[in-house]
């Protein structure tokens, strides 16, 4: 593996409305090139929206929804690619031959589809399907993994991707600032990102208080040091159909370090060059070389029932 710039991006998108969403991931991609990256990140349904969703009937969401790679929405995508010679991951919601429905994540570069992944732990919408399997794929010779937003709350889902391969995991999310039974949880106040240009200090107190940023800080490097992997996380900025987000888009290295993070209130991108020399250098790697299987192999893999419980929505 060589050296690779990667760029992470947030940006408010808008509920439906594709075309406008896709035209945004355009000049970002268009910036993140002309910065030098190959590679740029967008968050989870960036093509589509995806709080909204919540209200939809299976029809509307099947209208929404798009065939994949053949839609037109990944058709587009690949013309940026290729404009700009550049790797793009977005989300979408994806239908297929028998109606069935999922929360979509795709990687294209110039030459068309690389990757799709399907949410193993869907929950916005009551007719999405989970997907059933992890997702490898090659990018400029590094094997990379997708987890999307509440996937990579299991820690389990995240050292599989690990173990199947990945040094660099993508980490699409549309998350923070809602409702949780832990302490300082809740919603943001939408007045405060009307306000921001007048009073920016009460936002970012909010946005990086314990609804926000300090909630990610408990666990999100860790699954990088760990894992000893390169974490690409990218999460939207500001309304998400009724519900404020706090972007902090960023990208840890394998030693749980963040080494860039977008910190404006609008749209924006972070690059960063990563090496391959962490990996082995990580505590991690020492870590998982060290494991013992055979004591909890079949602690972890006994039966279970799963129970996914999202506080936030009161209507589940």
């Amino acid at each position: 593996m060589d050296k690779l710039k990667i760029s992470t991006a947030q940006f408010e998108n808008k509920s439906g409305d594709k075309a406008y969403n896709i035209s945004v991931i355009d000049k970002l991609a268009k910036q993140a090139a002309d910065e030098g990256s190959k590679v740029i990140a967008f968050h989870e349904c960036s093509v589509t929206g995806y709080t909204f969703a919540r209200n939809l009937s299976k029809k509307e969401m099947l209208d929404l929804a798009e065939f994949i790679p053949n839609g037109p929405s990944v058709v587009k995508l690949t013309e940026i690619a290729q404009k700009y010679d550049i790797a793009i991951l977005a989300g979408l919601f994806e239908k297929d031959e028998n109606d069935d429905l999922f929360k979509a994540y795709v990687c294209v570069d110039k030459n068309g589809l690389v990757a799709k992944y399907r949410k193993l732990h869907p929950f916005i919408n009551p007719h999405l399907k989970p997907g059933n399997e992890y997702c490898i794929f090659e990018l400029y010779g590094w094997k990379c993994g997708i987890l999307i937003c509440y996937d990579n709350n299991i820690v389990e889902n995240v050292r599989a991707t690990k173990l199947l391969g990945a040094d660099i995991i993508f980490m699409p999310h549309v998350t923070m600032c809602t409702p949780s039974t832990r302490p300082g949880a809740g919603f943001v106040d939408p007045v405060l990102w009307e306000n921001r240009e007048n009073d920016p200090t009460s936002l970012r107190l909010e946005f990086d208080g314990m609804k926000g940023r300090s909630w990610l800080m408990k666990w999100l490097p860790a699954r990088a040091y760990d894992n000893a992997v390169y974490v690409v996380f990218a999460n939207p900025i500001g309304m998400d159909d009724d519900q404020l987000k706090n972007g902090c888009s960023m990208i840890i290295d394998p030693f749980g370090d963040i080494i860039a993070e977008c910190r404006k209130l609008d749209d924006d991108i972070v690059s960063s060059v990563i090496t391959p020399d962490k990996i082995g250098k990580a505590g991690g790697h020492r870590y998982i070389n060290a494991r013992r299987p055979e004591l909890y192999r079949d602690i972890i893999g006994q039966d279970h029932n799963s129970v996914q419980k999202v506080v936030w929505r009161s209507d589940k």
